[in-house]
């Protein structure tokens, strides 16, 4: 579940900067006021951490991130032959 959260806010801090490059509007500054607001830092600082842990996860799991964790596979049994 975290990792969902991670990557929507990671999404959206990348649509942000999509907004601010491409229409020199900054959405988090135009809710909260500024730039310069506490609220838009926490904001940025969230988003930050949140796009420094997807990055961590994906190499740690060594190129693959999967949004709900990691299911463990169950080992495969070898077939007894019944021969009697």
């Amino acid at each position: 579940m975290f990792r969902l959260f991670a990557f929507i806010l990671a999404s959206l801090g990348g649509l942000n900067w999509l907004m601010i490059g491409a229409l020199q509007y900054d959405f988090v500054a135009g809710v909260f006021g500024t730039q310069a607001n506490v609220f838009s830092r926490i904001i940025y600082v969230i988003i930050g951490f949140m796009s420094m842990y997807i990055l961590f996860v994906t190499i740690f799991s060594k190129g693959r991130f999967k949004l709900f964790g990691y299911k463990k596979k169950k080992p495969v049994r070898k077939q007894e032959d019944d021969d009697f």
